[in-house]
């Protein structure tokens, strides 16, 4: 079993376990009536995406979501809260340190040990859903979780539908499809964008992420026999059908959409397996992007953004180079 494979069958424990302890970060965690923004990179930013729109939808309070290159400085929040599992990324420790004395902040991480526990305000930390693979599936999930708990959006149904989500077969001939495309609603649609990167990362499949309405404006034209559209969370009206007149094969969420993520987490390692990948170590990737003094994180290829060669100071799983 790869390391991934391992990580993300123990989603069910992680959700619990982060559900039980939300109360106990009340403090650190954004208060009603407060104006939010929540960032991230990668995997992260896709999770704040979808804790933003929750949050928004909940009547909690006005919540952005940003990439932590890309966050507005001529806005004012009352908090920002910055997802990372590392705890050492270069854009998300920049951010913090610019916003200190200025915004109050608020890092959730997976490892105790390393700088943004001397950047953010508050931090909580999820030790127990850090991962040795560098594509991150239980920290990210564990992370909206606790968030959606904060919000009173838990419920044990959802970790039951995980747990169907590890126990029940995928769909014949999914795992056979040269093209995915990824749907998603409201708050579902940082969880279609986080499927579509899992596919890429793990699998290196050809993959695309839309809001579920914009799919027939355009990107359904590409749909054929080859391809599967999947949706997270309830789909629009006749969109089914228009998918199958296609020929393409279409994937109902007939789970939470969280849950149906991780079928997706199960799809990524399948495609992966059947072309000889592996899925805890993609080319090209590193679990950190730190960049050295002096480098331009929009240039491609860039020679200076590095991977963190040193040990892990905080004890918890994961080898190096660490996790976003």
């Amino acid at each position: 079993m790869t390391h991934v494979e391992d990580e993300l069958s123990s989603q069910p424990e992680c959700w619990s376990r982060a559900a039980e302890d939300a109360a106990d970060h009340t403090r650190a965690l954004p208060a009603a009536g407060e104006r939010v923004a929540i960032v991230g990179c990668g995997t992260s930013w896709f999770m704040a995406q979808s804790a933003a729109a929750l949050r928004e939808r909940s009547g909690q309070g006005e919540t952005d979501a940003f990439a932590a290159s890309e966050f507005p400085h001529g806005r004012s929040y009352d908090r920002v809260v910055a997802l990372t599992r590392s705890g050492t990324t270069t854009e998300v420790l920049e951010l913090l340190g610019r916003l200190r004395g200025r915004t109050r902040t608020t890092a959730i991480t997976a490892d105790p040990g390393t700088p943004v526990m001397d950047r953010a305000d508050e931090v909580v930390v999820l030790g127990y859903a850090d991962e040795q693979s560098v594509v991150q599936t239980r920290f990210a999930t564990t992370a909206l979780t606790l968030l959606r708990a904060h919000l009173g959006l838990h419920s044990d149904a959802v970790v039951a539908d995980a747990r169907t989500a590890l126990e029940t077969p995928l769909p014949t001939g999914l795992a056979d499809r040269t093209q995915f495309t990824f749907l998603g609603r409201g708050w579902t649609v940082g969880l279609a964008n986080e499927a579509g990167l899992k596919m890429r990362e793990a699998a290196r499949a050809w993959t695309e992420a839309y809001p579920a309405m914009e799919y027939r404006h355009g990107p359904i034209s590409i749909t054929t026999h080859g391809t599967a559209t999947w949706m997270l969370g309830e789909a629009p009206e006749g969109l089914a059908r228009q998918v199958r007149d296609t020929g393409g094969l279409w994937v109902a969420g007939e789970l939470d959409p969280l849950a149906e993520l991780v079928r997706v987490q199960r799809l990524a390692v399948a495609v992966a397996t059947a072309r000889g990948l592996d899925p805890d170590r993609p080319r090209h990737l590193t679990r950190s992007v730190i960049l050295t003094a002096g480098a331009d994180p929009a240039r491609d290829g860039n020679p200076n953004a590095t991977a963190n060669p040193g040990p892990n100071p905080g004890g918890s799983p994961g080898p190096d180079p660490r996790s976003r």
